[in-house]
């Protein structure tokens, strides 16, 4: 009796006994009247709620978007002016119609269009009497497509007048896909118009954001301050530049607003459908940067119904008759129940702590406790979907790193017809080398992108030693030598690229230490160098160069092992003739052509 009594003091202290009187009592007290009165109000509240909840999701929706289009639209203008900056550094940009620059301009075009096929459907370089060279996806001719060509036509104006240009929303043929010209000027070291570099861009990839958000009855669709469509998810029924101000009343609104204002505003309005008055709620999120606002609209009845509603009153009503039914039975098992889902949001709570941004906890229970679940719910996502934006930036980030390391290496390139297309090459003959090493995928990165960087300093060299057509004198040769260090000197600055300094500076190391341009002997080269030099060496001899004819696959790779042990590696020549036995590494007629 002493424990029992001691026992029940201790509860009461803990306060769970004084929980589970509370709640035993009042399931003993209720009657169906007050919990269906309370049924009702929780109804009511629920369907405001659920309003909220939309207006919030609207909110979100909105902006997310009109940053990423944002994001889209300036880096989408990077990426023109940075293949402007490569005309400049190939000495292209002063006259591109001119006969022995138009191919090589047309390569580059052909290249950047390749390499961007979601977002540049064609790129064209106009000189100044207003011809060019173009480069396009499939079958497309801006000259065929009577709005593209006058969008190019105003460009030109534009370009002249040393302005940027981004057109009005335009509508490709045949499925009305929504695109935009935008084009930059052209212009040599005096700061002379020579040109310009223009670009049809499609908005596909929008497309399909604003397709994802239009579900269950919300349309997310893009305007511009003139009430025009810029891209909508039903490219059947509205076509991009078509006119809405007259038609919506949220892109009456936004026709209305000031063109450098930012603003995210929610609306309750009224719209007819079939002579019948629908209550709507929309939201607009504006961006001056391109005077183009995102705009999401959906209907209170669908956004109520796809929470459930219905379905919710009739559970809630089976509920209630059954709580008056069983309260007294089953009173003392449903007060001990509350604890459960308390324990199970604390277990999700430690799961978000370790990192598990995917655990949710089950949303049951009191409605307090409930609600709690459902904000942490909530919560989580946020910060899950949170975190996969960091992911997709960071990746986004690192592509258009490696895209610019691949220009600057196809710039360095350029300078040297015998070289174009070297320094791929060899990152690609030194990727499959490492990965029959078996390297691991950190340290494959390091060397790609290495590799691709290993002839940087070839930049600062003299042309009339670089593009010499004989072989070289002892102090031209020394010249030469000086581009492995000037390649470290001139990537050292990037904190991000430190690690692929030795195979940038040492790949012209021997083992033996005849080298340059240390000298260094064995181990003193780190294995990145060990592996670019025997790639290098064999993109070499496997190319037209002035000094020599391209060698067959089989002679160069018996050269190759001659040097094992003197000046390479001999773990990685044995790599490199695994490969080739394999097929891993074979040379295309590309390759060994000038």
């Amino acid at each position: 009796m002493a424990e029992s009594i001691s026992s029940i003091l201790t509860r009461l202290r803990s306060g769970r006994v004084r929980i589970l009187w509370l709640v035993l009592g009042a399931l003993l007290l209720v009657s169906a009247l007050p919990i269906g009165l309370y049924h009702r109000q929780v109804l009511e509240l629920s369907q405001e709620k659920l309003v909220d909840t939309e207006r919030v999701q609207q909110t979100e929706i909105t902006r997310s978007l009109a940053q990423d289009v944002q994001f889209f639209e300036s880096n989408l203008t990077q990426q023109l002016i940075s293949q402007r900056q490569i005309l400049t550094l190939t000495g292209l940009i002063d006259n591109v119609t001119d006969p022995v620059a138009e191919p090589k301009v047309t390569r580059l075009l052909e290249n950047f269009v390749d390499s961007n096929r979601n977002s540049f459907v064609y790129l064209t370089a106009v000189g100044r009497d207003g011809k060019g060279t173009t480069a396009s996806q499939g079958n497309f001719r801006a000259e065929q497509d009577p709005f593209v060509a006058k969008a190019l036509q105003r460009a030109f104006v534009s370009c002249v007048q040393s302005v940027k240009f981004r057109s009005d929303p335009l509508a490709l043929a045949p499925d009305n896909r929504p695109a935009f010209v935008m084009a930059v000027p052209l212009k040599d070291s005096q700061d002379n118009f020579t040109g310009m570099l223009a670009a049809v861009v499609s908005l596909d990839p929008i497309l399909h954001r604003l397709q994802d958000a239009s579900v269950r009855g919300r349309v997310v669709f893009i305007v511009d301050h003139y009430g025009h469509i810029v891209a909508h998810p039903d490219t059947k029924h509205f076509v991009p530049g078509e006119d809405l101000s007259d038609k919506s009343h949220m892109v009456a609104q936004v026709k209305a607003l000031p063109k450098d204002l930012r603003n995210t505003e929610t609306v309750h309005f009224t719209e007819k459908d079939n002579n019948r008055q629908v209550e709507m709620l929309g939201t607009y999120s504006t961006f001056p940067e391109v005077n183009w606002a995102v705009i999401s609209e959906r209907s209170v009845d669908e956004a109520r119904a796809d929470a459930g509603v219905t379905e919710l009153n009739q559970q809630a009503l089976a509920f209630v008759s059954i709580v008056v039914l069983v309260a007294i039975l089953f009173g003392y098992f449903f007060a001990v129940g509350i604890s459960t889902p308390i324990r199970s949001l604390a277990a999700s709570t430690r799961a978000i702590s370790r990192g598990e941004f995917h655990q949710r906890t089950p949303v049951r229970g009191a409605t307090e406790i409930s609600e709690l679940a459902e904000n942490f719910n909530l919560m989580a996502s946020d910060i899950e979907e949170y975190i996969e934006k960091l992911k997709e930036a960071a990746e986004e980030n690192r592509e258009l790193f490696i895209g610019s390391i691949r220009m600057l290496a196809a710039a360095i390139d350029e300078k040297d017809p015998y070289t174009r297309g070297h320094s791929g090459r060899v990152a690609k003959y030194s990727t499959i080398i490492a990965q029959e090493m078996r390297l691991s995928p950190e340290d494959l990165d390091k060397l790609k992108i290495a590799a691709l960087l290993h002839d940087v300093g070839k930049i600062g060299v003299d042309d009339r030693v670089l593009k010499k057509p004989g072989s070289l004198t002892p102090e031209e040769f020394e010249i030469m030598k000086t581009h492995t260090t000037k390649g470290a000197n001139i990537m050292r600055p990037v904190s991000q690229l430190k690690d692929m300094l030795p195979g940038i500076e040492l790949h012209h190391e021997h083992m033996d230490g005849r080298g340059y341009p240390y000298g260094l002997t064995g181990p003193q080269i780190p294995q990145m160098a060990r592996i670019i030099g025997v790639a290098d060496t064999l993109d070499a001899m496997t190319t037209n160069r002035p000094y020599q004819t391209a060698m067959d696959l089989d002679y160069a790779l018996g050269r190759i092992k001659a040097l094992a042990g003197s000046k390479f590696d001999e773990a990685i020549v044995i790599a490199l003739e695994s490969a080739v036995k394999a097929g891993k590494l074979r040379l295309s007629a590309v390759e060994v052509q000038v």
